[in-house]
């Protein structure tokens, strides 16, 4: 059997990206993945030719032009825009929170305005503390940005997505929330934004072009096999598995998706609308093909595919997708991290193995500045 530099547990962004860069200063590596595919969560699935976010919806977007320009060299991207809308009963309102939003919501027109109204209501949440600090995310809320959004933008929404009334959740949850005095319904602030052309199965293929690879390949199943094929392991699956719960299992928060192909050519005229009612159960509905159609694009393919995104209690089992960044998930992660600083052959990188939530982005950067200084 053949023995490699690095043997990479996990086919998504920091693994392919390592691949990808180890392969250009002569190491070899094998990577290995659970799933019957590679890529991880950028997966992209075709559905009557439209490239499908089987594991949510992913915008790239940095302001570091060396990785972007890294990943254009890959694959070019395209424009898209991250503009997302949310829906309200029936009412649309652009997010971020911006002067359209506030037109919307308050027929205002200049930021003179919008700043009076919000400070308005501000003032009255604050004096309902009556001098004290924030109790939970709904007292935090209020305070921020007032009634009117927390009630219409934020309150519904949030419930569904943590599973439980506002009043209940931890202040430090909403540390800020953005306001944004002009018009402009670009939800990131970024220099550089877009999609893969072609979608971001071209961007994994790209990065593992000539690296070996397995898929259906589960790690734990056999762990001592695995451990011999190669000097070092990069690890991106969960910290805690790797070492076999010894301190106790970590918590995560996942989603759910129900995909439709719909006999139109435009269903709902937009990538993401957020549905902020806590009557409607779920948080989203994705339209895959405004990803990566454009103009008369959208109507070229008569077929649409939409995903209503669901926020869902992890349970063992269920695709684990965000790290719960409360005291009690921290302090054990804490226990993890010291065991992982003391490995001298094993690397550990992304979302699940640093127990911390990543853009795509820096998840590039880390791995091209690991490079840099190895």
């Amino acid at each position: 059997m053949t023995h490699y530099d690095y043997l990479i547990v996990g086919s998504g962004l920091f693994g392919a990206t390592f691949a990808y860069c180890a392969k250009q200063v002569g190491k070899t590596c094998l990577v290995i993945d659970k799933r019957p595919h590679l890529g991880g969560n950028v997966y992209c699935e075709q559905v009557e030719g439209i490239n499908v976010h089987k594991y949510g919806a992913h915008i790239f977007h940095t302001n570091n032009k060396e990785v972007w320009d890294f990943v254009n060299r890959i694959v070019p991207f395209n424009r898209y825009t991250n503009c997302p809308v949310a829906n309200y009963k029936g009412e649309l309102y652009n997010l971020p929170f911006n002067m359209n939003t506030f037109h919307q919501m308050w027929g205002v027109i200049t930021p003179a305005e919008a700043e009076t109204k919000i400070a308005e209501q501000k003032a009255e949440a604050l004096s309902a503390l009556n001098g004290r600090e924030p109790q939970n995310l709904e007292e935090q809320a209020l305070c921020l940005v007032g009634r009117d959004i927390y009630e219409k933008l934020i309150k519904g929404y949030t419930e569904k997505q943590w599973g439980r009334p506002c009043n209940e959740l931890p202040a430090f949850i909403i540390r800020r929330l953005p306001v944004r005095m002009v018009y402009d319904d670009n939800y990131f602030n970024d220099a550089y934004q877009g999609i893969p052309i072609g979608g971001y199965n071209r961007l994994i293929e790209g990065l593992l072009e000539e690296v070996d690879t397995l898929v259906n390949t589960d790690f734990f199943a056999d762990r001592e096999k695995w451990e011999a094929i190669a000097d070092k392991i990069v690890f991106t699956g969960k910290i805690d598995e790797y070492y076999n719960y010894c301190f106790g299992k970590l918590d995560y928060r996942t989603v759910r998706f129900e995909t439709e192909t719909i006999d139109t050519a435009n269903y709902q005229g937009n990538a993401v609308i957020n549905y902020t009612d806590c009557e409607t159960h779920y948080t989203r509905v994705i339209e895959h093909k405004h990803f990566e159609s454009f103009g008369q694009a959208v109507y070229d393919n008569p077929k649409t595919v939409i995903s209503r995104e669901y926020s869902t209690e992890w349970q063992d089992g269920m695709e684990p997708f965000y790290p719960i960044n409360d005291d009690k998930n921290s302090a054990l992660y804490a226990q993890y991290k010291q065991l992982a600083d003391q490995e001298t052959n094993v690397i550990f990188g992304g979302r699940l193995a640093e127990y911390k939530y990543y853009d795509m982005a820096p998840i590039i950067e880390k791995v091209l500045e690991f490079w840099k200084h190895s």
